[in-house]
């Protein structure tokens, strides 16, 4: 460092200090002005970080400040982040992060071949009008989905009005009158009840409805267990003759159950084809396509067939309306017949095929940071005390984040937070209100390009115990950081990353040798106030810049004890010396 750096007055150090970095570094500096300060740290430098180890009671520990320009700069950028800013540097080191990134790529790597092998170009562009004959794109669309989803044949179509319209027109295509629906996940998504008939919608006043009951068709369900899973044992007895279909729904639904995993289904499928080889075994696949690397279809699994929406995850938030149906060709064919009629080849693409193809490119990326978004959410509401499904260390199935908030206000507030912060309609508030297919009151907070779109930032409930939100989608998932600062807000609630008590602190400590203390690392993210008179000197620069909402503190204790088993360990600005333990 020069020494007009150094002896400069407190304005020239100022100056100095607010030039931009390209101008920092020499680059237009003019010639006799003071020296430019060092280049700034890596952005990794200013998260608030701290490794997590449990020490053996012998060791002492002391914090000493770091000194300098460095120290100060940390804590300016650490005193100055926003909450938000806080949720992301915790999260973003995560390791699920890693694994969502590695899912995405493999992903991303099936779907490129499937691109390639079909030879896509940018003659499969143009839509056809009319009877919609001779479509190359519609053609070319149906393979690649066919090639993603390792199955027979695929029908992909924008005349499908949501995904629900799509497993209507798989149910009805297949199903005969006579014929028994069998669901082994317990009550299917609100939307389908119409559908099946097991309720009447609030605007008809009819019996006939046109559901499967008026076409002659019986429905029965097997209930899920007390804890939401699947009673495998129970479906050998569920089976009787005249069952044609067996239902299985992926997702969680509007239901508090953990969403099935692929082995869950694989199982399912092999239990019935074992009892009953003419058994379709179909999958309602809404919000779980590309999550895996894998879908129901493949052969590993056995899924007969599989429907859900382009304006979820296969959409890539670009495709503005339509469904898909896969499978089996004999059966999507079925479908097929019913989406239009039979003898019908199609129809017309309505110059679709650019954003289908588009869509389902950027898909795998979307569903990636839909799941990091996820992960964010379950994160930070457990650490408040909610019950969220899944958990944040769980496995994954799908995109869908539930949680439950146990009172209407907080329902209602959380949407209304997720409104706010939405790139379209973010002065709307939204009302809970009574919704086509919907038995209860339903919140919707949907501020997206796409109307009904779950892949974007999105979140709904309906309004009964426990008043359960269900959070998805989002193009970043530090999207959902600045929902979740807006969230707590309106909640009334803060969030402080826990920092674990004592007493668990001092078990960990006695049940671990030295050798398995060291071994035993984790990687959180936050800064630590340690209330001992001992120690306070030595803090004084992270007690003066810790960021507002964010307190972690370990109960006076000995010295010894308290020391040794400090588990948070601070970053920022500062460096951990090993000292002898002195009471």
């Amino acid at each position: 460092m020069c020494a007009d750096w150094k002896q400069g007055s407190r304005a020239t150090r100022s100056w100095a200090a607010r030039v931009p970095p390209a101008r920092a570094f020499g680059a237009g500096v003019p010639r006799g002005t003071p020296c430019a300060p060092r280049p700034r740290l890596p952005p990794r430098h200013y998260c608030a970080r701290c490794a997590t180890t449990a020490q053996p009671a012998s060791t002492g520990l002391r914090w000493t400040p770091a000194a300098g320009r460095v120290a100060r700069r940390v804590a300016r950028r650490v005193a100055r982040a926003s909450p938000a800013a806080q949720l992301c540097a915790r999260a973003s080191s995560a390791p699920a992060f890693a694994r969502i990134d590695a899912s995405t790529q493999a992903t991303l790597r099936r779907l490129l071949a499937a691109y390639r092998t079909h030879r896509v170009g940018a003659h499969h562009f143009a839509g056809v009008e009319g009877y919609g004959h001779g479509d190359l794109g519609r053609e070319v669309i149906d393979a690649v989905f066919a090639s993603l989803f390792d199955c027979e044949q695929a029908l992909v179509r924008p005349q499908f009005v949501s995904g629900t319209h799509a497993i209507a027109a798989a149910l009805f295509g297949v199903l005969r009158p006579g014929d028994e629906l069998l669901s082994v996940t317990g009550r299917p998504y609100d939307t389908l009840e119409e559908v099946i008939g097991l309720r009447r919608a609030h605007h008809q006043r009819a019996a006939d409805t046109g559901s499967l009951r008026d076409f002659g068709i019986s429905y029965r369900e097997l209930d899920l267990s007390p804890l939401g899973l699947v009673q495998f044992d129970a479906i050998q007895a569920a089976l009787r003759p005249q069952t044609r279909m067996v239902l299985v729904q992926r997702s969680c639904g509007y239901a508090l159950r953990p969403s099935l995993a692929m082995h869950d289904i694989a199982r399912i499928v092999q239990l019935v084809k074992h009892i009953r080889p003419d058994i379709v075994l179909f999958v309602d696949n809404c919000y779980g396509e590309l999550v895996l690397d894998i879908e129901p279809t493949h052969p590993s699994v056995g899924a007969d067939i599989v429907a859900g929406s382009l304006i979820k995850n296969c959409g890539g938030t670009i495709m503005p309306t339509g469904g898909y149906v896969a499978g089996k060709a004999r059966y999507v064919k079925l479908a097929q017949n019913r989406m239009a009629a039979p003898g019908v080849e199609g129809a017309a693409s309505m110059n679709l095929n650019k954003a289908l193809l588009q869509g389902l490119f950027l898909s795998p990326q979307m569903v990636g940071e839909a799941l990091k978004g996820a992960l964010l959410v379950a994160q930070v509401m457990s650490d408040l005390g909610f019950h969220v499904s899944p958990a944040a260390d769980a496995a994954r199935s799908d995109i869908i984040q539930a949680v439950r908030l146990g009172e209407r206000d907080k329902l209602i507030a959380f949407c209304r937070a997720v409104q706010r912060q939405s790139p379209v309609g973010a002065y709307i508030l939204p009302e809970p209100g009574q919704t086509p297919g919907y038995g209860d009151e339903v919140i919707f907070a949907d501020g997206t390009f796409v109307d009904g779109s779950t892949l974007e930032l999105s979140a709904d409930g309906p309004l009964r115990e426990p008043y359960v939100v269900y959070a998805q989608g989002g193009t970043h998932w530090t999207h959902w950081a600045l929902v979740l600062e807006d969230a707590l807000q309106e909640m009334g609630l803060a969030y402080s990353p826990p920092c674990r008590s004592r007493a668990a602190l001092a078990a960990q400590a006695s049940s671990m040798g030295p050798s398995d203390s060291q071994s035993k690392r984790k990687c959180m993210c936050a800064t630590v106030h340690i209330r001992s008179e001992h120690i306070r000197p030595t803090l004084r620069l992270l007690i003066d810049t810790r960021p507002a909402r964010m307190h972690w503190s370990i109960e006076h204790a000995p010295r010894a004890q308290a020391l040794a088993n400090l588990t948070c360990v601070p970053r920022v600005g500062h460096s951990l010396q090993r000292l002898p333990c002195v009471e």
